[in-house]
């Protein structure tokens, strides 16, 4: 039986899988301790939080001593690529990212440009990939770090980052990729790929929010020495001070686990799912674009622009179903998407697309009901006074890079 409202935002975040609640709930009320005391409970404690260290780890391939526990994916990003760059200013100031990136990439790169640091910008093509021609084509001996995303958030487009990895192996220069996306939702290994940092997020994943982690490459790669974001204790090596968050950090690690052992057939179906989706969309109604790309794409990713709708009126019209126009992150900004802009959207065109994000527990019922809602909003609005077409400030253009 269909529940309302239907969600449909998988990529702003998850709901918690059953049973990644019921492995947390025991260190709220039971294993409470702090796991850096020195008695039962807080090895009770630590136990758990190393053995959810270990989950992270074999979902994307690495060992447990790579694995840096923070609190989400933005915190990671910012520990990647600050905490990596007091130890490479010797070597140079350029850094290499695209405009496609999520803000908790592009805002700290554009802080350290602002303080001095040199930072190539990339246009993505117009699926929203960047490929490892274009970074090769951008690098140069003053270039220290580039961060590009494995999927991304908005469009699901993936990029080639073992790719784009090994570029930067032959040049010497560190890679990170911001996975938050990609994580548990298709193959990542990081020992088949010279990958040096990789961000992720436990809510993006079925699991809790509040807690992430980073990869940090410790063998067979560049040398990597990180400084961490703050002081204060210790932990994590050093890298991450503060009280550990074990239950949290269990959760994360069931999640983990969930997600390797159905990551392949869960693909499948978000799959075909997302394709009825669009087929349903796209029969019943014209003047209906996909951004991104058909194949190379996250299983439950599908991003839809309307022509002739006001978008704030799309959005506002759809009852009982709760998708995006965007990243979730800047949904306080009223500006339209940077990454449909950076992909070539006029800004009307970009404010009247919409995100759906398939997941776990998305059923046909609730696509059919997308379906239906959808449908029926952009044909009352296309006849309606409100529907006349945005009159934005324009297109911006990302033909070339962006120099800071």
């Amino acid at each position: 039986m269909l529940t309302l409202p239907v969600y449909l935002d998988n990529h702003a975040t998850t709901r918690v899988d059953p049973r990644v609640v019921e492995a947390m709930l025991p260190y709220f009320n039971t294993h409470y301790g702090n796991a850096s005391s020195a008695h039962q409970f807080g090895w009770d404690a630590a136990d758990a939080f190393e053995l959810a260290r270990e989950q992270v780890a074999t979902l994307i391939g690495a060992e447990p001593r790579e694995i840096v526990f923070t609190s989400g994916a933005t915190e990671a990003n910012n520990l990647a690529i600050k905490g990596v760059l007091p130890a490479l200013r010797h070597k140079g100031n350029h850094l290499i990212t695209a405009a496609t990136e999520h803000r908790a990439v592009l805002d700290p790169l554009k802080r350290l440009a602002r303080e001095g640091w040199e930072l190539t910008v990339l246009p993505p093509d117009p699926f929203g990939g960047i490929s490892p021609e274009a970074i090769a084509a951008e690098i140069n001996e003053r270039t220290v770090l580039v961060s590009i995303m494995a999927a991304n958030n908005e469009v699901g487009t993936l990029n080639n980052v073992a790719g784009i990895a090994q570029v930067c192996r032959d040049r010497g220069v560190v890679f990170h990729t911001d996975a938050t996306q990609a994580v548990g939702k298709i193959p990542l290994n990081v020992h088949d790929s010279p990958i040096d940092l990789l961000s992720l997020s436990a809510h993006k994943l079925y699991g809790p929010k509040g807690i992430g982690a980073l990869y940090v490459r410790r063998s067979g790669g560049l040398p990597l020495r990180l400084s961490p974001l703050f002081d204060g204790g210790g932990h994590e090596r050093g890298l991450r001070s503060g009280t550990l968050p074990v239950p949290l950090a269990v959760g994360l690690g069931k999640a983990a686990e969930l997600a390797a052992e159905a990551r392949a057939t869960e693909s499948e179906r978000l799959s075909r799912l997302r394709d009825h989706l669009q087929n349903g969309v796209m029969t019943r109604l014209q003047g209906v674009s996909r951004n991104g790309r058909l194949t190379q794409t996250l299983p439950g990713n599908l991003n839809l622009s309307f022509e002739g709708v006001n978008g704030e009126a799309l959005l506002l019209s759809l009852r009982g179903l709760a998708v995006s126009s965007g990243s979730a992150c800047t949904s306080v900004n009223p500006e339209p998407s940077h990454v449909l802009l950076a992909m070539g959207l006029d800004e009307a065109l970009a404010r009247a697309s919409l995100r759906f994000g398939l997941g776990r527990f998305t059923t046909r019922e609730e696509v059919d009901y997308a379906i239906d809602v959808v449908c029926e909003a952009v044909e009352r609005l296309r006849t309606s006074s409100i529907s006349a077409p945005f009159q934005g400030g324009g297109r911006l253009e990302f033909d070339q890079p962006l120099y800071y």
